[in-house]
């Protein structure tokens, strides 16, 4: 069972890295592209501005996603850093399935979404494609988020409290800095 949730821990990983360098990259080159044909050449990719606006969507939900194995989104450690360990933990598991439940819902409403831009039929104005196919970021990214809290829980669970550690981030600057990382 362990092999298995390595391999899927990869595959996530590796459809979040790409969807968010893929999408960034391509969305930059798209912009420097028609800004050069707008400014050069007087003219300009109209379809342009939407799939740049949809790519930069796809590489920041995935991105998101990646950042929750990471531990790289903003908490607030400075009232939690006072209770004792176990309450630490306690606390800290209670923010994962209260993560897991929101990101769970906004997967499955996005989901919904889809479905109903399918029954719709609505196209998108500039790049003539359905609607749906750039809001599928919204389900599936979500659920790829909530994949990666699920494990950020299950290792918290298995950690004992008195090695639970808060995520600071001047800490882990500070060990980049010094080439610890």
């Amino acid at each position: 069972m362990k092999k298995f949730f390595e391999i899927v821990d990869v595959i996530v990983g590796t459809i979040n890295q790409t969807m968010a360098v893929v999408g960034l990259s391509l969305g930059v080159l798209l912009a420097f592209i028609n800004v050069i044909l707008r400014y050069a050449f007087d003219m300009s990719l109209t379809w342009a501005g939407e799939l740049t606006n949809y790519l930069f969507i796809w590489s920041a939900l995935f991105g998101a996603a990646y950042g929750f194995k990471r531990g790289a989104h903003i908490s607030v450690s400075l009232l939690i850093g006072k209770f004792s360990l176990a309450y630490q933990k306690f606390f800290l598991i209670f923010a994962n399935i209260i993560s897991i439940l929101y990101l769970g819902l906004i997967s499955y409403f996005g989901y919904q979404l889809v479905l109903m831009l399918v029954d719709f039929g609505e196209m998108s104005v500039d790049l003539n494609i359905p609607m749906w196919i750039p809001h599928l970021v919204l389900p599936i990214a979500f659920a790829l988020a909530a994949y990666r809290v699920c494990e950020k829980l299950v290792e918290l669970y298995k950690t004992d409290t008195k090695d639970i550690k808060l995520y600071n981030e001047h800490e882990d600057i500070i060990k980049e800095i010094k080439g610890e990382h």
